[in-house]
């Protein structure tokens, strides 16, 4: 299911901050909701985020413009958010045990979660990978 209006943004210099997006994403039309995914532990950048336009119309613009194009010093990918219900990581271990999220990188057929998504209840749980 794609979330109307968000974009994945992969690739990111572990510096990037959530005010460095905005600045560059903002010219595409008003965010709503910018965020530098980060370990739970360290709080260090995992080197993707999401944007949320107000408008879900600028994902376009944004998304073709932005794409492939270099952002402090590295070259980042843009593409739609899909928001995969459920839990489960690609390898078949148990579900999330709250708030469970994850994405799905479109057309790529791999999952990335979100920070929110932990496993719980073991192995033997749904699988959420898929080619």
């Amino acid at each position: 299911m794609t979330e109307e209006g968000k974009l994945f943004v992969g690739g990111l210099n572990f510096d990037t901050d959530e005010q460095a997006l905005e600045d560059v994403f903002s010219k595409y039309g008003q965010t709503a909701e910018v965020r530098v995914i980060k370990d739970k532990d360290t709080m260090a950048s995992r080197g993707f985020g999401f944007i949320s336009f107000e408008n879900p119309e600028d994902t376009n613009d944004a998304m073709e413009v932005i794409n492939r194009k270099s952002m402090d010093g590295q070259q980042i990918r843009v593409d739609r958010a899909e928001k995969m219900l459920g839990g489960g990581d690609r390898y078949g271990r148990g579900g999330g045990s709250y708030g469970s999220r994850q994405y799905k990188i479109r057309g790529n057929g791999y999952y990335l979660g979100d920070g929110y998504s932990r496993g719980g209840g073991g192995y033997g749980g749904r699988s959420s990978y898929s080619q």
